[in-house]
């Protein structure tokens, strides 16, 4: 991939620009995309541009966020071009308080998920149709704040693999509570493929950046590799990210629980579902009381 020619040709050339995700830690499949992280103080969101027939997603940053989990996005960044030094300043910051920015996204990960445990409850009680929804998004936080506990940044596409590969402790022993509560048991081709058009649909209304080709990409991969549960994951947490970006406007989307019931491949049992809040609700509690004593 000749990235300094993609930089010439889409006019970045101005910008301190580094190479971040699972490309630069050479973890990664052949559908994963390259994200370059261009610091042009621009809040636009990721464009996600084919070229010479892979992808590369532009995310547009800032030298001075303050954001914990886009730093973690900005640590350890290779450096394509950065003439004023002022990246390498910024990521040299980011590693002095690494272990600190770890544990902060892990806490608010943690606080996000009980959040999302009381909003399915509400949902429950008040008959609203995003009750499942909340509560596959309480999951995800779930698995960010244990992932972030480990010292690993989230990846929508390998951050199944890590939760089953990390060392046995108190923390990751509440990796089980993730995977019982998220429904990657129920994953098939057929159901997968009846989401990934969900997604993709959901991705198209609320991201409009050309996000499809990307998951289109990624669940191929996982497909032809027979990693169902991972698709099944990777899907989630995509949907999670978008349904948390309107989780403000949903009193006006109510239609969108068309497509998200498929997209989430969401639950309608509500005894089910307070049993599963319940469950992650406990596990975000005592690893928020273990951090306290830490």
């Amino acid at each position: 991939m000749d990235l300094k020619k993609f930089i010439e040709s889409h006019g970045l050339a101005d910008f301190p620009i580094g190479l971040g995700g699972c490309r630069n830690l050479n973890y990664f499949f052949d559908s994963c995309d390259y994200d370059l992280m261009v610091f042009d103080e621009n809040s636009s969101n990721n464009q996600i541009v084919s070229f010479e027939n892979d992808i590369i997603t532009i995310h547009h940053a800032s030298l001075s966020e303050t954001n914990t989990k886009k730093l973690l996005q900005y640590d350890r960044l290779k450096i394509i071009q950065d003439e004023s030094w002022n990246l390498k300043i910024l990521l040299s910051k980011i590693s002095e308080k690494r272990d600190s920015l770890f544990s902060d996204f892990a806490t608010n990960s943690l606080i996000e998920s009980i959040f999302c445990c009381q909003k399915t409850k509400d949902a429950i009680q008040n008959e609203s149709p995003f009750a499942a929804c909340w509560q596959k998004c309480a999951c995800y936080y779930l698995a960010d704040a244990i992932s972030s506990l480990n010292n690993n940044c989230s990846s929508p596409s390998h951050m199944l693999d890590s939760l089953r590969n990390f060392e046995k402790n108190s923390t990751n022993s509440h990796i089980s509570n993730v995977l019982q509560t998220i429904g990657i048991e129920r994953a098939t081709p057929t159901l997968l493929e009846r989401m990934l058009k969900s997604s993709i649909g959901f991705s198209d209304l609320i991201e409009n950046n050309n996000h499809y080709e990307l998951i289109q990409r990624k669940y191929d991969y996982f497909i032809k590799n027979s990693m169902l549960s991972d698709c099944y994951f990777y899907l989630g947490y995509i949907n999670k990210e978008n349904f948390i970006s309107i989780k403000d406007e949903l009193n006006k989307q109510e239609d969108l629980i068309h497509l998200l019931k498929v997209a989430f491949d969401i639950e309608s049992d509500s005894n089910l579902l307070l049993q599963q809040a319940e469950t992650v609700q406990i596990s975000c509690n005592q690893i928020l009381e273990t951090l306290s004593h830490g």
